[in-house]
């Protein structure tokens, strides 16, 4: 019986080649089948590091990875080592590997990693920003209404928040969140983590939206700070009265309710679950 082979998720680095680790060389060369999200990249990448490739090499990126997936799997099984490695980062944050390490564990077969460099941990220790305790939240929705109803879930996080985003939508995803967090809440745009051109802005979010709004270039993180620890009780209780005293005027309290939360860009849940212990029993 074959013993099964093993996946390895390797870090990449986010631009500079010298962050390479000696493993990752050492993996690359000694590899059965590279799985990259860009063949391109990767061949530039071994250029650069004087890794001699001998391993097959399959493309691995969103639009394939559902179907690529079980065909790496299929020769983890026949006892290959399998690398996947992305652009840039980790494989699986917010780049393609999921898919295929959940099949991987659920076959039983020994998944691992290559740490590396990763712009989430690399923005956050460079904001200035509490580290502490952080969410990391992916990218924004595209569209303008997700995007608010999703950052208005958001408004009470207590930890720092950490998202990627395009360079075309960094304007308006800046401007919803002011307004949706508040136009003072500190935050911090990293641009060209590790690069030539390396910035880092902070500031208010409704500053960093006016500096973004002529043009921004560059591959993009966002740190942003939570909401200030102790403050979401005392809000929520500030609101919940004023729902109450809607309520003594005759207005319907789910309606009530809902018009409050959204205007104070709070989850309506919270406060509901909140007015509704308020309420004494009958």
């Amino acid at each position: 019986m074959t013993e099964n082979g093993r996946l390895v998720l390797a870090g990449a680095p986010i631009g500079q080649v010298g962050d390479v680790s000696p493993r990752l060389r050492e993996v690359l060369e000694s590899a059965d089948v590279v799985a990259a999200e860009d063949t391109r990249r990767l061949r530039r990448l071994v250029a650069d590091l004087g890794v001699e490739l001998t391993a097959r090499v399959v493309s691995y990126y969103d639009q394939n990875e559902a179907g690529r997936a079980q065909e790496l799997v299929e020769a983890l099984k026949q006892g290959r080592t399998v690398v996947v490695i992305t652009d840039a980062g980790m494989p699986g944050v917010s780049d393609p590997g999921y898919r295929l390490t959940h099949l991987a564990v659920e076959a039983g077969i020994t998944v691992t990693a290559l740490p590396g460099p990763s712009a989430v941990t690399t923005a956050l220790a460079v904001s200035g920003l509490a580290s502490d305790r952080f969410c990391f939240e992916g990218f924004p929705p595209r569209k303008s209404g997700e995007r608010a109803r999703s950052l208005a879930a958001l408004a009470a996080e207590e930890r720092t928040m950490v998202f990627f985003e395009a360079p075309h939508r960094l304007a308006d995803s800046l401007q919803a969140m002011a307004q949706a967090f508040g136009p003072d809440r500190r935050a911090a745009v990293c641009r060209e983590l590790t690069k030539t051109y390396e910035e880092v802005r902070r500031g208010g979010l409704a500053e960093l939206a006016e500096w973004a709004a002529p043009g921004v270039k560059g591959e993009i993180t966002v740190v942003v700070a939570g909401y200030p620890a102790g403050e979401v009780e005392q809000d929520l209780d500030a609101l919940a009265a004023e729902v109450e005293r809607r309520v003594s005027g005759g207005e319907r309290r789910g309606q009530a309710v809902a018009e409050v939360a959204k205007g104070a860009g709070v989850p309506k849940r919270e406060l509901y679950d909140l007015v509704h212990r308020r309420t004494p029993t009958p």
